[in-house]
């Protein structure tokens, strides 16, 4: 197979929009939970070189030159080493239907279990719910209110930290009776959902209380990883996937006591051309939070044009 050089490349680029995302600044700031996986992640980037100049994320978004065959090396050890997708969690798990005006909890009683995804969907209604993580009596750490335009086109996957102990998290449907949702909940183990997000994240950038960031999504790209996180101050977050002016297809306001023991990891479906998506930090100044937000998934074969070997315009 020709590799495809870097002046074609550059060619196309020129054509379109020459990245998916704005560039973060690299934050020196890591966090101790065990949710980001840090040893594991670094492992992971050593074997697939995800870094601006040897076809990680941001290469495979036009920043960087890359043939061929090793866009396929990446994607197939992306396969290998990643958590199990989504459409797999669904087949093998039991969703509880809610009902709109229904309440549903899941309880963990096992102390090993330091997080747990949470997934919603719809049969193509829109979703608007509450999720909140309680923890001992009148304790609420984390709290969640989750509006998606359209439950069957992008689904709502998110990973919550649950260290310390017994958790519980619950779900309730706001919206009307006419507006069902399937809910799964289920443990996020040492393989699972959060260590595979934060697999793709190469880059983070603070946010300051009361600013916002906008990170434009190339149409190439189906979802994103994101990650919010602080020092150990509390989280106040509001995320926004928008396409087209004003137009909110997915929005998630985030509240969690402490954004180091228990950051926020999420994959937000970006299906379709025109998609921003937008980070405000909600707090005081006082609050700074840093997010990373990073390509995930990104269709594959469709990095190339009718398999001509050229980059599609964007």
């Amino acid at each position: 197979m020709k590799s495809i050089s870097g002046s074609l490349i550059l060619a196309c680029l020129n054509g379109g929009a020459a990245s998916a995302f704005v560039g973060g600044v690299r934050s020196t700031t890591t966090s101790s939970t065990q949710l980001a996986m840090s040893d594991y992640r670094t492992s992971v980037r050593d074997r697939i070189d995800i870094d601006t100049n040897n076809g990680g994320p941001i290469a495979l978004m036009g920043r960087s030159p890359i043939d061929r065959p090793r866009m396929e090396q990446i994607q197939m050890e992306r396969r290998r080493i990643d958590a199990p997708s989504l459409a797999e969690i669904w087949d093998n798990s039991s969703p509880v239907l809610v009902q709109g005006g229904a309440l549903r909890t899941w309880s963990f009683s096992n102390p090993m279990i330091d997080a747990v995804q949470v997934l919603l969907k719809s049969e193509g209604r829109p979703i608007d719910a509450d999720v909140e993580l309680w923890q001992g009596p009148d304790n609420t750490p984390h709290k969640m209110r989750v509006y998606v335009e359209d439950g069957a086109l992008r689904t709502f996957n998110a990973v919550i930290g649950t260290p310390r102990g017994a958790n519980t998290v619950a779900v309730r449907n706001i919206g009307q009776l006419e507006f069902p949702l399937d809910a799964v909940v289920r443990p996020d183990m040492g393989d699972g959902l959060a260590v595979s997000i934060a697999s793709v994240v190469t880059r983070s950038e603070i946010i300051q209380g009361g600013s916002m960031r906008t990170f434009p999504v190339n149409p190439i790209v189906d979802s994103v990883a994101v990650i919010l996180k602080t020092d150990g101050r509390p989280l106040n977050a509001r995320i926004e996937l928008l396409q087209g002016p004003n137009n909110n297809k997915q929005v998630v306001e985030l509240y969690t006591e402490d954004g180091l023991d228990r950051p926020f990891f999420a994959l937000i479906e970006t299906p379709g051309a025109g998609c921003v998506l937008r980070i405000v930090n909600s707090a005081p100044l006082e609050f700074p939070l840093y997010a990373s937000v990073d390509p995930y998934n990104v269709g594959g074969e469709r990095y190339f044009d009718n398999m001509l070997g050229q980059w599609p315009r964007l």
